[in-house]
């Protein structure tokens, strides 16, 4: 496959003009976005020429705006993608911030955020987000519903699904459901039961190449056509799952005709009780041939993204029976008295026992039988004969004025520097002890003599 090396002036900060080399692209993909954007093509390779868009989007269920601005140590602004979202300036290794350890924010190219702001989750309904890892969008859903409704986060690749787990319990998300499950398989078990689903197609990633040189090494001319067959298959499975009156999104990262209105065109082709409905949101810019849709070119202050809103007009009962299993009477009196030992506030979740694992469920929830259900609600913790040892997810979706004990560190503490290593800590306290950073619950421990044993996870422990 050929590629060119085009060169265009461009300024660096603090340089002289120079010439600037634009990253190696495809030519048929070059070629295709000539054809594509017309008299703009020469605005999109100048865009390529800059850096990447950064950002954070700020987690409702963990802080404001005020504790997670004096929490990081870079200055933020505004987006038109998303209410939640900021673009940030100078972001760098944000994973090792305190911020990021205690859930406050996502680490997330701000324009990514356009296919939930479309999706529009209320609190108290069940949204399925089909195609999920790493959880971007997961995460996002959960921040608005609230801790009302259900989440279903679904990630086919098990691998990928369990990073989906680790963001959404770091999020603090109470009301998920993770499962790695075929979507054909989960869509037609769980008929008409969403009332809003989104499916973030697996894509050719064109929207990706200023910020991931893999997406451009793996990008070949046959990519578009294969991922639009692959698209088509999975929005027919989510069809399943929403309701009569329900909402199904549809978003790519790509810019391919053929993966955007196309697939969308031949999915109302074949679906007549769908109709798209018009995107009312002002970012990007009209769809192609699809006016109710919308386009978020580099142009446009993203990277690339495609998003359509769909309503189901047909009929489509559900009748999925709501899960019926709790833990045994004596694990559940074990997990109420650790509960109330550990926080304020009343135990309300029902309890279940998958093995040593003890689970608080979100209420309502559907049957789980066959469909890869990595773990469904918050892990209260592990039953180890006539005790349960809490878990990190549990104090995770937990708010510092809801636990009976705390330490709270500045964002600079070496202290807080010294638990996120997984080392052991000065404490004040006795017993569990959850670890705040601005009033943010970011792990806990356990006090004693002085001392607190660090709990925190040895795989989200920052080393060195």
């Amino acid at each position: 496959m050929g590629r060119d090396r085009k060169k265009a002036r461009g300024i660096l900060p603090g340089r002289e003009r120079e010439e600037v080399a634009i990253m190696e692209l495809p030519k048929v993909f070059l070629d295709r976005m000539k054809a594509l954007l017309g008299g703009e093509f020469s605005d999109y390779l100048a865009c390529m020429e800059q850096p990447p868009k950064k950002g954070v989007r700020l987690n409702p269920l963990k802080c404001d705006w005020e504790t997670l601005e004096k929490s990081v140590p870079f200055a933020l602004s505004p987006t038109p993608f998303s209410p939640l979202c900021r673009t940030a300036e100078h972001l760098d290794k944000p994973g090792l911030l305190p911020a990021h350890h205690a859930g406050m924010f996502y680490s997330q190219e701000p324009s990514a955020s356009s296919a939930v702001t479309v999706l529009a989750p209320q609190p108290g309904e069940n949204i399925l987000d089909l195609c999920a890892a790493p959880g971007g969008k997961s995460t996002q859903i959960a921040g608005l519903l609230q801790g009302r409704g259900l989440l279903w986060a679904n990630e086919i690749v098990r691998s990928r699904a369990a990073a989906l787990l680790s963001n959404l319990e770091r999020m603090g998300a109470e009301n998920a459901v993770v499962s790695s499950c075929h979507p054909q398989k989960l869509c037609e078990s769980l008929r008409g039961y969403f009332d809003r689903v989104l499916v973030d197609a697996p894509c050719s990633g064109e929207g990706m190449f200023r910020r991931d040189e893999t997406a451009v090494r793996e990008w070949t001319p046959e990519s578009p056509a294969a991922c639009a067959q692959r698209q088509q298959s999975i929005l027919d499975s989510a069809a399943l799952a929403v309701r009569e009156g329900g909402v199904l999104v549809y978003s790519t990262c790509t810019f391919s005709v053929e993966e955007n209105e196309g697939t969308v065109k031949s999915f109302l082709q074949r679906h007549p009780e769908f109709t798209l409905l018009p995107i009312e949101e002002s970012f990007g810019r009209p769809a192609f041939d699809l006016p109710a849709a919308r386009r978020i070119f580099p142009m446009d202050g993203g990277e690339g993204h495609f998003v359509a809103k769909l309503l189901r007009t047909g009929e489509n009962p559900c009748r999925i029976l709501t899960l019926s299993g709790q833990a045994r009477k004596e694990t559940a009196r074990m997990a109420r008295e650790l509960f109330d030992s550990l926080f304020f506030d009343p135990l309300t979740a029902p309890i279940a026992q998958f093995g040593d694992k003890v689970l608080l469920l979100p209420e309502k929830l559907p049957q789980l039988s066959g469909l890869g259900v990595l773990r469904a609600g918050v892990e209260l913790g592990e039953q180890r004969g006539n005790r349960i040892e809490p878990a990190h997810g549990l104090f995770m979706s937990r708010k510092k004025v809801q636990c009976r004990n705390s330490l709270d560190f500045s964002p600079d503490s070496p202290a807080l520097a010294a638990f996120l290593r997984g080392e052991e800590i000065d404490s004040g306290t006795a017993g569990y002890t959850a670890v705040c950073v601005n009033g943010v619950v970011t792990g806990f421990g356990k006090a004693s003599g002085g001392r607190l044993k660090n709990r925190y996870p040895k795989g989200l422990r920052n080393f060195g």
